[in-house]
């Protein structure tokens, strides 16, 4: 049970990071995209992958969040 929280604070730590890094990637390709002049497919693809690396998050945190509720009742 000891080894619970720092799977939590690991996994919240990474969620963190996921969606740091899914943001600047999305911002940065989108503008890079951009100046390249890329079809629109491909940045419709960069959306739909950084939806999905939120979405993940998202249900990381959630998970995480519902077990340390669990734990304290």
């Amino acid at each position: 049970m000891a080894e619970q929280p720092e799977r939590d604070r690991a996994q919240t730590r990474l969620a963190s990071i996921v969606i740091a890094a899914a943001m600047l990637l999305w911002l940065g390709l989108s503008l890079l995209g951009g100046e390249l002049g890329l079809a629109p497919r491909f940045a419709i693809l960069l959306d739909m992958l950084c939806l999905a690396a939120l979405g993940w998050a998202l249900l990381t945190l959630f998970l995480v969040w519902r077990r340390q509720r669990a734990d304290k009742e």
